[in-house]
């Protein structure tokens, strides 16, 4: 599920609902929301219409009273809210709202990780996409990428964000992993990218895999995504070499084996 302000995302507006129009009637979100189904319908995701509109003002349109109705409004439905925010602003009025993750979270700190510790909020984080951009400086003439100013201003937030994802740990905020597909430079098969990023940013390996595991299981209220038990599915992969000791290895899959429900033997 996403969320948006009536008129942020034109290029959607064919997929939406308008929020009177949903099976439990009107008012249900603010006035001026609209809602409807994407992916699996495990989360909700919401944007603010000035990241829609790509404005790189430091804050968001969408205030902590807006961000709780919405929280509640797809709470109700038994699904769960996930916040897109690179900036503190809108991860602040996100976690204040009641949301289950911050996506992102490029630039946290002390405090606001220590509520998100308190209140359970979920950081998904996505920092395999600064090396990617970091790529395209070979590829690109483009000043964002390929200049001074432009590689200088995505170190420097790398390193921010690498420190978000360092404070958030140590505050014992849970951890997933997320590739910004969709909306980025990354893939959903290049996950093996952000265990990388963040062994790099100060996770043990272990906590790395986990997060591009079971961690994202709890947070979509799955138990059995990334788990291997009796009775349950069979999604696994085989790969050369000890990822444990050396995260590349996940690049190198040897197999892959999946049962879409449990298979009685």
């Amino acid at each position: 599920m996403w969320v948006r302000r009536s008129g942020a995302t034109p290029s959607m507006a064919g997929n939406g609902r308008s929020a009177s129009a949903c099976e439990t009637g009107p008012g249900v979100v603010p006035d001026g929301l609209t809602y409807g189904p994407r992916g699996r319908g495990s989360a909700g995701r919401a944007r603010s219409a000035s990241s829609a509109s790509r404005s790189r003002t430091p804050t968001r349109s969408w205030s902590v009273a807006v961000v709780e109705r919405v929280v509640a409004a797809v709470h109700a439905r038994g699904a769960r809210v996930t916040a897109h925010s690179g900036r503190i602003d809108g991860a602040r009025k996100g976690v204040a709202g009641g949301v289950d993750a911050i996506e992102h979270g490029f630039e946290l700190d002390e405090d606001l990780v220590a509520d998100m510790a308190r209140r359970g909020t979920f950081l998904v984080s996505t920092l395999a996409i600064f090396r990617s951009w970091a790529s395209f400086g070979t590829t690109t003439t483009i000043e964002r990428f390929a200049g001074p100013v432009g590689q200088a201003a995505m170190a420097t937030r790398r390193e921010r964000a690498e420190d978000s994802v360092a404070l958030a740990r140590r505050a014992g905020v849970r951890i997933a992993t997320g590739t910004d597909f969709g909306g980025g430079s990354t893939r959903a098969n290049q996950l093996a990218w952000e265990v990388e990023s963040l062994v790099t940013a100060g996770l043990e390996p272990w906590e790395a895999l986990a997060a591009a595991t079971w961690r994202g299981g709890e947070l979509l209220g799955e138990p059995d995504v990334g788990t291997l038990r009796d009775g349950g599915p069979a999604d696994f992969l085989l790969v050369h070499g000890d990822p444990l000791s050396d995260p590349a290895a996940m690049w190198r899959v040897w197999r892959v084996a999946w049962a879409p429900d449990p298979v009685v033997v």
